[in-house]
């Protein structure tokens, strides 16, 4: 049996649900991707025993619907992979391997229908200020399900650095969305893309301080700032596009696993923002995961005995189908 087959129920339904709602999306202007994301460990001694955790099943939202997704593993696990829904809703899959081996690899594959998103009046957004106080504990006011993600995490904490990044776009009753835009231009203007500088363990500060990294840095830059400033912004894990249509610019960060943010406002929801690129989140960029930041959502992690100090290959292709 293969890994994806407990899966296949539930997929199935993912399949029905997404058929339904494509009429709708094609009148919106929808794109489809096909998209594969593979992962391949070459250990430099044998592993002998391997527990694995992936967040490798994107998410539907309003705007994307999940097609024929697929797991592979090889060598096959024990028995079922394990499917389950962390704390934020993202597809969780966890497998072990109880024989030694020395090589790993997880694939995933799946295709994606994208509906444009519908244009946001930036302007029309409220102060900034107003969403710090929505966020705040006010005796018998409900707070909302965004105040998780103005709380620090480890690699986008609460820091008075990160908020004298940023303080000065963020003037008394400017409106939040136009904010959060200056701020994400400012990332792009001031970081310089340069992969293999830093690594997975590199937190928004270090960051600033180097002030240059991938992606990765980029968005936890700007959650921290913006966590920083008392704001709401969460940590968005997917693709890009590998080549885009004719006449359009190629995105930094195409050929691996992207990532962007998505900032809370009170009247407009979360707004997607991408600063690696100083662009909207559009139909670009497929939607894998969403956490705190990168320790919440990332793609494989595991615990094994043996091994060596391996790094993992990653090789992502993004394509229109």
């Amino acid at each position: 049996m293969s890994a994806t087959q407990s899966q296949s129920q539930s997929q199935s339904q993912s399949q029905s649900q997404s058929q339904s709602q494509s009429q709708s999306q094609s009148a919106r202007g929808s794109r489809s991707l096909a998209v594969c994301h593979e992962t391949r460990y070459d250990y430099d001694t044998p592993v002998e025993v391997a527990h694995h955790s992936a967040w490798l099943r994107p998410r539907d939202t309003a705007l994307q619907q999940v097609q024929r997704w697929a797991l592979q593993i090889d060598p096959q696990p024990d028995c079922a992979v394990q499917e389950s829904r962390d704390a934020f809703g993202n597809w969780r899959h966890g497998f072990s391997h109880s024989r030694v081996h020395d090589r790993l690899t997880v694939t995933s594959r799946f295709q994606v229908l994208l509906a444009a998103a519908p244009a946001i009046d930036a302007e029309h957004s409220p102060p900034w200020e107003d969403a710090v106080r929505a966020l705040r504990y006010h005796a018998g006011v409900q707070q909302p399900d965004a105040v998780e993600f103005a709380l620090p995490s480890h690699f986008a904490p609460r820091d008075a650095r990160l908020a004298a990044y940023g303080c000065d776009l963020f003037k008394p009753g400017r409106p939040l969305l136009p904010a959060a835009q200056a701020l994400m231009g400012r990332i792009h203007e001031r970081m310089e893309y340069a992969p293999e500088t830093t690594d997975v363990a590199t937190d928004a500060l270090q960051a600033l301080v180097k002030g240059q990294g991938v992606c990765q840095d980029f968005a936890h830059l700007m959650i921290g700032v913006m966590r920083s400033m008392g704001l709401a912004a969460r940590y968005v894990s997917g693709y890009l596009l590998t080549q885009p249509p004719s006449g359009q610019a190629r995105l930094i960060g195409a050929d691996a696993s992207h990532a962007w943010v998505s900032v809370w406002c009170p009247l407009h929801g979360w707004v997607a923002l991408d600063p690696t690129n100083d662009v909207a989140a559009g139909q670009d960029h497929v939607t894998l995961a969403w956490g705190r930041d990168y320790a919440d959502v990332a793609p494989l992690r595991g615990v094994i005995r043996g091994g060596g100090n391996a790094p993992p290959e990653v090789a992502v292709t993004v394509e229109p189908v």
